[in-house]
């Protein structure tokens, strides 16, 4: 498989599957943990959800480079 389509497939599961399925979770959690919270409960949420997002994008990048040894 070319970088190229390994970039497109990982790019496409990204923005149609992680991003959304993600957003949902922490929209809901959110809506759970925050109401009636203290500013800094709400200040650790929001920059935890707001950094936790790139983990998987973070291992997809070593696989989108990867590229299997050539045969000599």
């Amino acid at each position: 498989m070319t970088p190229h389509t390994k970039k497109l497939i990982a790019t496409l599961i990204i923005i149609l599957v992680w991003l959304p399925v993600y957003s949902g979770f922490i929209i809901g959690l959110a809506a759970r943990i925050l109401p009636g919270a203290p500013w800094y409960v709400e200040l650790l949420f929001y920059a935890l959800a707001g950094t936790l997002w790139i983990v998987p994008i973070g291992l997809a990048l070593p696989w989108m480079y990867w590229e299997p040894a050539s045969k000599q």
